[in-house]
């Protein structure tokens, strides 16, 4: 896990872009850039195709990076940066990456670690990583596996993964609709918590669509296709996307997890388009009439460019989307066994109950206080 999205970089790792910007200006990069850079599409580079003729896109491949989902306009306004700036930030966090990973002193307190991470580099660059690492019991950077680069696509090194203008999402039309599931403040039941809680789909659209790195862990594919279908397996919960090549769309109402994929070829695209993605699932609130449409390609050996459209009419008033390549990930997808030593949900639960017994017993407490106070006066009347 240590060597592999965002989601999200939010404060990215552009930690002091202004800064790394006037370092590179100091002392040019010793690195030199390759000769062939993979992420470009070659001339007289000809996509490999399987046994029955299709883009040949199977294989084992990731997507963590640097790159957030969303740019940060308080580092910068920039779409892409320069290959100075990437590597500058990119050393900046593996510094911080390697100081975080210090063994912990034994004779600190917990309370002293906790301070001593939330100030630490690792967080000025991450701050979403005090909810996941600093908290008793959550992770420590030794489980956390972010990714290492900022994303370079076409040659760019992009500052956000979505290509909208400004790098945000697009603004909803007044009124839209929203998705009326609320998991994060729900604790009356297991069947009211989070998909990921409950280890029925991984948090950060792993699995999509669209398929989104998820900052943390586990961003890591496998792609195998068949003559009539193609499969998406997603390391975390395990899940797997079925695309029914050549078909059409389901029309019986029912919503699966991941929504109702069919895909074709275009030359050597893989287009894939879902609807049918059901409310657990809404992104950015949209999902009653969101289709998402995803476009993989091949444009070297070591690379796969992925591209998605987002278009809901009633949320939104034109179609937007993203991009950024896969990488073939060094290793295998290995099971994803989320429940084994899942305490979580039942401490969720059980907390909640605790604290609802606490509220009780204060209200108890305040509701009998009058009634003493009334009595010693009487008694001090008599």
């Amino acid at each position: 896990m240590r060597s592999t999205l965002v989601v999200a970089v939010s404060a990215l790792a552009l930690f002091g872009a202004a800064e790394a910007a006037a370092q590179a200006a100091k002392a040019p990069a010793k690195a030199e850039a390759p000769a062939v850079n993979p992420t470009i599409r070659q001339p007289g580079w000809k996509t490999p195709r399987t046994a029955w003729g299709a883009p040949d896109l199977e294989g084992y491949w990731s997507n963590a990076t640097l790159t957030p989902l969303t740019r940060n306009p308080r580092l910068t306004p920039k779409a892409t940066l320069s290959a100075q700036e990437a590597m500058q930030i990119e050393k900046i966090w593996a510094k911080a990456l390697a100081d975080s990973d210090a063994q912990t002193d034994p004779d600190k307190s917990t309370e002293q670690l906790q301070a001593e991470f939330t100030q630490s580099e690792l967080v000025k660059i991450r701050p979403d990583f005090v909810a996941a690492g600093g908290d008793v019991g959550g992770y420590n950077t030794f489980w956390i596996d972010p990714g290492n680069h900022i994303m370079e696509v076409n040659g760019e090194y992009r500052t956000s993964l979505l290509t909208t203008p400004n790098g945000q999402f697009p603004p909803r039309k007044a009124g839209a609709p929203t998705s009326g599931m609320n998991y994060r403040d729900s604790y009356d039941s297991y069947e009211v918590r989070g998909t990921g809680d409950r280890c029925i789909m991984g948090f950060g659209r792993n699995a999509g669509p669209p398929m989104l790195p998820n900052g943390y862990y586990n961003n890591n594919y496998r792609i195998v296709q068949g003559p009539d279908s193609v499969a998406i397996q997603v390391e975390l919960i395990h899940d797997s996307r079925i695309v029914r090549l050549n078909g059409k769309h389901r029309t019986d109402g029912v919503r699966p997890w991941m929504g109702d994929s069919i895909g074709w070829y275009e030359g050597d695209t893989l287009v894939v388009e879902t609807t049918n993605i059901p409310e657990g699932q809404a992104l950015a609130g949209a999902w009653k009439n969101l289709k998402v449409t995803e476009r993989f390609t091949r444009v070297s050996d070591t690379r796969l460019n992925y591209q998605f459209t987002v278009q809901d009419p009633d949320v939104w008033d034109a179609p937007w989307g993203g991009e950024y390549n896969f990488y073939p990930l060094n290793g295998v997808i290995y099971e994803y066994a989320c429940h084994e030593g899942n305490y979580a949900l039942p401490a969720i639960l059980a907390g909640a109950r605790h604290a609802e017994e606490q509220a009780a017993e204060a209200a108890k407490a305040k509701a009998a206080a009058p009634a003493k106070g009334e009595a010693k006066g009487k008694k001090g009347a008599d």
